[in-house]
């Protein structure tokens, strides 16, 4: 049903071999000493090929190619594979049954692959087993095949009725049984590493495409602490469904709270689980350099999910330069390459999916994009008809902030504060409720807490007023500088794109302490204990019966001696008394009476801190 020309492009096997090649490649055993990979499939030379466009084929002292395309071969040869495309010396050919590779080929494999061939064996529980004891104690087996789901299956396999019997009805005749049982046994004896389902063209079929899948695992004995090949797996196991009311995208490109003002108040140590809202992600990277022993990130838009997603295995897998490139400049000319070879293997289905589609984010900048990028595009725009983009360069570029003020209050600052009619016009228009959610991602009931005590107009001239003032764009302020730019400054960017905390992150990120998460913030609040949770903004977005479903779960969850903090549009929230009738001490740090930190868009600052129940009190007895 297959032809081995059709192997080469194909997009499983492809998957399937830049996963491996990403992980051989971080082995701690690269450089050191040779692989030896078993492919069990046809017998041809296609794989082999195709691993070449991922790693130096002369790592391996020996590539066994297993010819199992007669499931009841009796014979057995091997010789050396002569295809006039292979250079290679290190290539042997095995004609024999899979369960026989064992005696004819290497009593030991670093990898072994079966390639749409474990969908046609029988007896495919005895050739896994047979192919586990194979494998070195940090070795890995992979497989790409056509597949069906079970009835009940994980959300990412899962197929309707129609389409579970079709495909199998389609598929016997040529000998496949694309059943689920295959990928079920591999579940239960490996530890699964890497996962993809998507569709595959059939050949010579037109137009149709069957249900794929690559897998990979490894032993489940083997220490993973041990093997820098294993770094942490994406968390989420299925792809996230995006919110109807949510733009295709992310709307925070970075995230925009002050995490130096949030450190020094949750007072981090490596004893502490802390639950946030991903957002742009830079703030859960930061909560991991600060210490924090488990960060967990939830975000109910799984595009945010994916952007944290990309800068995790960015830092772990790419060098300073390439990740500043990305993130710091926001542009890599490279990034669809180093998608394919060093990121995606360790991405999420999701995530491989999205930065597949949105790859064209790093040709024009990455800070363009989004609903955040809709409003620096804006400005970028703006600064350009009226040939302002060198007052831009003036202002976060100051020499001082004394300067920088000048130049403010000289110019925009004044005109804000005069309030003309022209300058009101032009705020009525970027600041309607639409353009605040789809460009800032202030929703409706955020902006009726800020109509409440204000008008919209003043509670942005007081925000950009005030930062001028007193926050440098050109040292410290990177939020504002960046959506004035569209990119950070070496001396002026988000934590994580620091050499130090770049190095850092490198290690601590393979320790597993970033768990990503998409779904609801209260539902993964119910999951585990916790010792600091950042609520950011996100209680502004609730109706009050979700309030109290927030808080009751706070009380549940946070321990106590635990520290809740967040912010919001109003100075003085209703909510912060149902915060405190849920066991916490409430204390408002700051509020917008006065300048609060960098970003200072928010009213105010909350932390609230968990007290002991008095039901909950031992009361010794008195004799």
């Amino acid at each position: 049903m297959r032809s081995s020309s059709d192997r080469s492009a194909n997009t499983g096997a492809a998957r399937l071999l830049a996963a491996c090649a990403a992980r051989l490649k971080s082995s701690a055993k690269a450089g050191e000493e040779s692989f030896v990979w078993v492919d069990i499939g046809d017998g041809s030379e296609d794989n082999v090929l195709l691993m070449s466009q991922f790693m130096d084929i002369s790592s391996f002292s020996h590539i066994y190619v297993v010819n199992c395309r007669s499931p009841d071969l009796l014979t057995s040869g091997r010789q050396q594979v002569s295809s006039h495309r292979l250079k290679w010396r290190n290539v042997e050919r095995l004609d024999c049954h899979p369960s026989a590779v064992w005696m004819m080929g290497p009593t030991s494999a670093t990898i072994i692959t079966f390639s749409y061939s474990l969908s046609r064996m029988g007896d495919f529980m005895a050739v896994i087993d047979k192919s586990i004891k194979m494998l070195d104690p940090d070795g890995l087996l992979g497989v790409v095949d056509y597949f069906t789901s079970s009835k009940h299956d994980l959300p990412n396999r899962q197929h309707a009725f129609v389409p579970r019997w079709l495909w199998r009805v389609a598929f016997d005749p040529f000998g496949y049984d694309i059943g689920p049982e295959r990928r079920q046994y591999l579940d239960r004896a490996l530890e699964a590493d890497f996962e993809f389902n998507g569709v595959e063209r059939v050949p010579y079929v037109p137009f149709v495409g069957a249900p794929c899948y690559a897998w990979i695992g490894h032993l489940r004995t083997s220490d993973s602490s041990k093997h820098t090949r294993f770094p942490a797996r994406a968390s989420d196991e299925f792809e996230g469904k995006r919110p109807s009311h949510f733009p295709p995208t992310f709307l925070y490109s970075l995230s925009w709270e002050d995490p130096r003002v949030d450190e020094g108040v949750l007072q981090i140590t490596p004893q502490d689980t802390v639950l946030t809202l991903t957002s742009g992600g830079c703030n859960a990277l930061d909560l991991v350099h600060q210490g924090a022993g488990l960060v967990v990130s939830v975000d109910i838009n799984p595009a945010q999910s994916y952007l944290l997603e990309l800068k995790r295995a960015a830092i772990l897998r790419l060098p300073y330069s390439d990740v500043w490139s990305m993130f710091g400049e926001g542009v890599h000319p490279q990034f669809p390459n180093l998608l394919k070879n060093e990121l995606a293997p360790f991405l999420s289905q999701g995530a491989s999916n999205f930065w597949h589609t949105k790859s064209y984010y790093f040709k024009n900048g990455l800070y363009y994009h989004g609903g955040m990028g809709r409003l620096i595009r804006a400005v970028r725009l703006l600064a350009k008809v009226m040939r302002q983009e060198r007052w831009i360069e003036s202002l976060v570029n100051a020499p001082s902030l004394e300067k920088q003020r000048e130049l403010w209050f000289a110019t925009v600052g004044r005109y804000l504060l005069q309030a003309s009619i022209i300058t009101r016009l032009f705020a009525f228009l970027v600041t309607n409720r639409v353009v605040l959610w789809f460009c800032a991602g202030v929703c409706r009931g955020q902006l009726k807490l800020i109509q409440k005590e204000d008008n919209i107009y003043n509670y942005i001239v007081r925000c950009l007023n005030s930062t001028a003032q007193h926050s440098y764009l050109r040292d410290s302020n990177y939020f504002y500088r960046c959506c004035l730019t569209g990119k950070f400054a070496h001396g002026c960017c988000p934590r994580f794109l620091e050499r130090k905390c770049f190095d850092y992150l490198k290690v601590e990120l393979a320790k597993k302490r970033l768990l990503i998460c998409t779904g609801s913030f209260v539902d993964e609040l119910r999951k585990r204990k916790y010792s600091k949770v950042i609520l950011m903004d996100h209680v502004d977005w609730l109706e009050q019966h979700d309030i109290d479903i927030l808080c009751a779960a706070l009380h549940d969850q946070v321990v106590v001696g635990g520290r809740v903090i967040w912010r919001s549009a109003s100075r003085r929230p209703d909510y912060a008394k149902c915060i405190t009738r849920a066991g916490f001490h409430v204390e408002r740090i700051s509020s917008s009476e006065q300048y609060m930190d960098r970003v200072n868009m928010y009213a105010s600052f909350y932390v609230g801190i968990r007290q002991e129940d008095k039901s909950d009190a031992v009361i010794s007895p008195i004799f």
